[in-house]
């Protein structure tokens, strides 16, 4: 029972189909002049467009990456660099792995950065964000819905305090897109991080969304392709699969939204009956509809995992990117969880091949191995 769509997705066998041909046949590079190279280009000017539609924008503003990762890291880093060291950067404290690394990073290097809590719920406040903003701001980061929590953000409100204040938006709306409606231009950000793999497309393909009048430093040269922002051959398959993948995503939202929120909230009454003591973090926030986190008194979430993976059920303790930590979720602890109670977290994501039954099965299961676990905890003393 696969319970962990949050770290990756299942490919959908009609992104596999659209990607077989320039995986099998067709080699031509996009940058080529000659016919196969002329197809290849068609086939991620078509990708782009359906990226594109996706989200609102257009394909212009679509520049590919080799994932959500990369695009977080040109975002920040291609921002701060045209900026200059005197201008801050502001991210929050429940950010992605690859934002709040990316961001130490620049502040090695000499540049101011300020993170921004969030409150118990998981979210992060406009005026909290603008409130601690320094006079000289160049980015401020806030995702649109975390990965751990699945808490929304409201990024539209925090876009709407910052513009006037001289600093550009980015927001990371990789958990976001498929599961919610993702509209840049409603978001009211300049820059935003997609990645193909969280909406059923192929790992290793990812966008970044520039808004059309906002210029980026490029991180890779040796090329002028993504229209000079992004240098090297285009991974043509992974590209063709994510625009599959966007168009399929934009056909199944509104019923898979509906259809897996109701499969939340029945995981969160039957895990709730079964273990009244467990507590689901950010529950009063908006929530993405297929994530449920999960905190299980007396029980250590890693042990808990692998118990349950020994039952033929996969779940997560956090983000998949931050795995091998010793440390509770950071994401977490800034929500101000108690280091106990973040240590026995797991976070259960839904998604299209998931059911009802496995949702009843997995809440038995979990009241089993944490009854189990918690009776081995009181024999050895």
């Amino acid at each position: 029972m696969y319970l962990d769509h949050n770290a990756t997705t299942p490919l959908d066998p009609a992104v596999l189909e659209a990607m077989l041909p320039y995986l099998q046949g067709r080699c031509g590079n996009p940058s080529s002049v000659h016919q196969a190279g002329r197809a290849a280009r068609a086939a991620v000017d078509e990708a782009r467009e359906q990226v594109a539609a996706l989200v609102g924008v257009q394909p212009s503003q679509v520049i590919f990456t080799a994932g959500g990762t990369e695009a977080n890291n040109l975002a920040l880093k291609g921002i701060a660099l045209q900026g200059g060291r005197e201008a801050a950067l502001v991210v929050s404290a429940i950010e992605h792995p690859s934002v709040l690394q990316a961001a130490a990073h620049l502040q090695r290097q000499g540049w101011p950065l300020v993170q921004v809590a969030p409150d118990r719920d998981g979210v992060v406040q406009p005026e909290t964000v603008a409130a601690a903003m320094p006079a000289k701001t160049a980015l401020v980061s806030v995702m649109l819905a975390n990965n751990e929590t699945g808490a929304i953000q409201d990024v539209a409100a925090i876009a709407a305090l910052i513009r006037g204040r001289g600093a550009l938006m980015h927001t990371d709306a990789v958990q976001a897109l498929g599961k919610i409606p993702v509209h840049f231009p409603s978001l009211g950000a300049h820059l935003m991080s997609l990645s193909a793999h969280k909406i059923h497309g192929p790992q290793g393909v990812g966008a970044l969304i520039l808004d059309k009048r906002t210029g980026i430093e490029p991180l890779l040269h040796g090329g002028g392709h993504e229209r000079k922002r992004r240098a090297g051959t285009e991974n043509v398959a992974g590209i063709v699969g994510f625009g599959r993948a966007a168009q399929l995503a934009q056909e199944r939202l509104a019923a898979e939204q509906a259809r897996l929120t109701q499969l939340r909230e029945r995981l969160i009454a039957r895990v709730k009956a079964a273990l009244p003591d467990a507590v689901v973090f950010a529950e009063r926030a908006p929530r993405l509809p297929n994530t449920v986190a999960l905190g299980v008194p007396g029980v250590d979430g890693e042990t808990l995992l692998m118990s349950l993976d020994l039952m033929g059920i996969m779940v997560s303790s956090g983000s998949a990117c931050a795995s091998g930590s010793l440390e509770p979720s950071p994401v977490l602890l800034a929500m101000g969880v108690t280091r106990e109670l973040a240590r026995s977290a797991i976070r259960v994501s839904l998604g299209r091949e998931n059911t009802a039954a496995e949702v009843d099965l997995f809440a038995d299961v979990l009241r089993a191995q944490a009854e189990r676990l918690r009776g081995l905890a009181r024999a050895a003393g």
